[in-house]
C-alpha cells in the first residue's frame, strides 16, 4: 500500500490545526472574508478543520456571547494573543468599558 504524500494545502490545513490546538484557551482575533468579517474570542478546542470559539466581540452583536464553529480555511488573518504581545482590545459600542 503506497503511503500518499501530503500535498502543501494539506500541510498548511495540519499546521492551523495543530496550531489552534496548541492554543486552546487562548484570545483569538479572525478576519474572515465573508460575513460576519470578525471575530475575537476564547479557542475552546478544534475538531477536525473547525475552531470552536467562544465569541465575545464580533460585527453582529447576536452572535457574541455564544461559542460557534468557525472552519479554519475561512479564516484570511488571525492574531493569538501571546505573553510579551500587544493584547487583542475590547472592542464595546460603550467605548470598551465592557
Amino acid at each position: 500500500m503506497n503511503k500518499k504524500e501530503m500535498t502543501s494545502n494539506d500541510r498548511h490545513e495540519e499546521g492551523l490545526i495543530q496550531l489552534f490546538t496548541n492554543h486552546t484557551g487562548t484570545k483569538l482575533f479572525a478576519l474572515t472574508s465573508s460575513f460576519p468579517f470578525f471575530f475575537i474570542g476564547t479557542i475552546r478546542g478544534v475538531l477536525d478543520d473547525y475552531v470552536r470559539i467562544f465569541v465575545e466581540t464580533s460585527n453582529v452583536a447576536e452572535l457574541e456571547n455564544r461559542e460557534w464553529n468557525l472552519h479554519i480555511h475561512d479564516i484570511e488573518v488571525f492574531y493569538l494573543e501571546q505573553e510579551g504581545w500587544p493584547e487583542i482590545p475590547i472592542l464595546r459600542e460603550n467605548g470598551g468599558s465592557g
